[in-house]
């Protein structure tokens, strides 16, 4: 079956620096265009990042500009966040997502999330 897995979270001070990684398996990663969420306690869930299936087009919000970086890896089916200059209001559930071809419509996969929390 088709399984997202995040790693790399975890606690950290501001101004500090985690590499999130998104494993996937079960599906044709090359062909998938792949996003990172996040979502806080109370608040909307929200994208924070953006890369295509080639690798070559991403998308950041306004908020994550010059601190992350979204990359991809197609030989090890990975794709990975790196967040540098970490601020408080970065803490959140951190959630992949794969959407790729499927027979009719666009399929979507969701990871479980990994935990970021930046506090002193």
């Amino acid at each position: 079956q088709v399984q997202l897995v995040e790693s790399g979270g975890g606690l950290v001070q501001p101004g500090g620096s985690l590499r999130l990684s998104c494993t996937t398996s079960g599906l044709a990663f090359r062909n998938y265009a792949m996003s990172w969420y996040r979502q806080a306690p109370g608040k909307e869930r929200e994208l924070v990042a953006s890369i295509a299936s080639p690798g070559e087009g991403t998308n950041y919000t306004d908020s994550v500009k010059g601190r992350f970086t979204i990359s991809r890896d197609n030989a090890k089916n990975t794709v990975y966040l790196q967040m540098n200059s970490l601020k408080p209001e970065d803490t959140a559930v951190y959630l992949c997502k794969a959407r790729g071809p499927g027979p009719r419509f666009y399929y979507t996969y969701w990871g479980q999330g990994t935990q970021v929390t930046v506090s002193s």
